[in-house]
């Protein structure tokens, strides 16, 4: 029986891995995880406004191994391509040493990193530093933000691309939505620094634009953050913004050792968006956020990448199963509530990349029932890959 082996247990590796049990291919499949646990990533930023809660959107994976999966706990250090080997060492739920996995498939889905080594004072401001990005940093955001009596608070967004491109904007318009449930939004001034042209997705750009004008947040684009202190951040530029809360979204590059395999860059490089096989090693393909491809890096990405990554090997192993996939989605931004009540607004878009130039939709008015199709959405997902509610 060949070895698939599947870096990252999020929602690409997951995919690809049921993706290849309900294709009944004769394989045997292991996901390597750094955690025993996942934790979603949509509706993170509704942590901040206390709309949502981790119960909600943290997994285990024991019902997923129920069906099939092996599932081991541990950090990639090393893959080898030519001997077809990757090194780990065991993390939390695992003997703590180093192991290695041998495969006739290997899958790479771990997801990104948060890189922030580029920016000068980086390493020792690191604990200025919070955002939506991970269950501790976003509680230690949201304790800075309900317990500040004024003050300036800067958020940012890196260039393009980066996961769940809304977040940020996202992070802005729910800190917001906090200040004035607390009654203090006149004390506090919030700017939104963005390295790039127009706030992502640019697709409801204008709808963002408009919003933060109404809501007396300023945005300043085309401006990369390069050094961080005690109290300011500076930009490529040389401007210097003064902050007492910095809700920073550090660059995203996939992990190191993708680059020390020669798998690629930034990025795992890839022959193409429906063919996720590396262009040198036919028994290698990647998915999701850490893929190279030429679209948004969010949850509906990463699904429809492991499908294709699947179909693919399924194809190789003489397999007639196809899952059906396109990349096409539609998805929703929070944008707070301009009134300052907990219950968060949302504006939907779409992006369909079956035609050329992309083909875009959106519906600019912010809606209630937008967020909660959201959370509608971001549950069915978790329900399927990992076994429960």
């Amino acid at each position: 029986m060949k070895k698939v082996v599947i870096i990252g247990g999020g929602i690409a590796g997951m995919t690809v891995a049921k993706t290849l049990i309900e294709g009944k291919a004769n394989v045997e499949i292991t996901v390597l995880n750094s955690s025993p646990h996942y934790f979603s990533g949509p509706s993170r930023p509704l942590l901040l406004t206390g709309e949502q809660s981790l119960d909600r959107i943290v997994r285990g994976y024991e019902e997923a191994m129920v069906r099939g999966v092996r599932v081991i706990t541990g950090t990639v250090f090393s893959i080898d391509p030519d001997n077809r080997k990757v090194k780990y060492v065991g993390g939390y739920a695992s003997s703590g040493g180093t192991g290695e996995l041998a495969y006739d498939y290997l899958v790479v889905a771990p997801g990104v990193v948060l890189d922030g080594s580029n920016i000068v004072g980086y390493d020792k401001y690191r604990h200025k530093v919070a955002n939506v990005y991970d269950p501790g940093r976003v509680h230690v955001l949201k304790n800075r933000v309900w317990s500040a009596e004024r003050g300036r608070i800067v958020v940012y967004a890196p260039k393009a691309p980066y996961r769940c491109a809304p977040a940020p904007t996202e992070t802005a318009l729910l800190i917001d939505a906090v200040l004035r449930n607390r009654g203090v939004r006149n004390r506090f001034e919030i700017i939104h620094i963005d390295a790039n042209d127009k706030t992502q997705p640019p697709v409801i750009a204008d709808v963002v634009s408009q919003i933060y004008q109404n809501q007396g947040i300023q945005l300043v684009t085309n401006q990369e953050i390069v050094e961080i202190t005690d109290t300011e951040v500076v930009t490529k530029s040389g401007e210097r913004y003064k902050y007492d809360i910095l809700a920073l979204l550090e660059p995203n590059r996939a992990p190191k050792f993708i680059e020390e395999a020669g798998l690629g860059k930034a990025f795992v490089d890839v022959r193409g968006p429906q063919d996720l096989r590396h262009p040198k090693y036919d028994d290698i393909l990647a998915a999701g956020d850490a893929a190279a491809l030429p679209f948004p890096k969010n949850q509906e990405i990463a699904f429809e990448s492991a499908l294709f990554a699947a179909n693919k090997i399924l194809e190789m192993e003489g397999s007639a199963y196809r899952a059906s996939v396109q990349y096409a989605f539609v998805g929703w931004a929070y944008v707070g509530n301009p009134e300052g009540r907990l219950e968060t607004l949302s504006v939907r878009f779409g992006l369909d990349f079956t035609s050329q130039p992309p083909k875009p939709t959106k519906d600019p008015q912010p809606k209630r029932e937008y967020t909660a199709a959201k959370d509608s959405w971001e549950q069915s997902y978790l329900a399927n890959l990992f076994g429960y509610k």
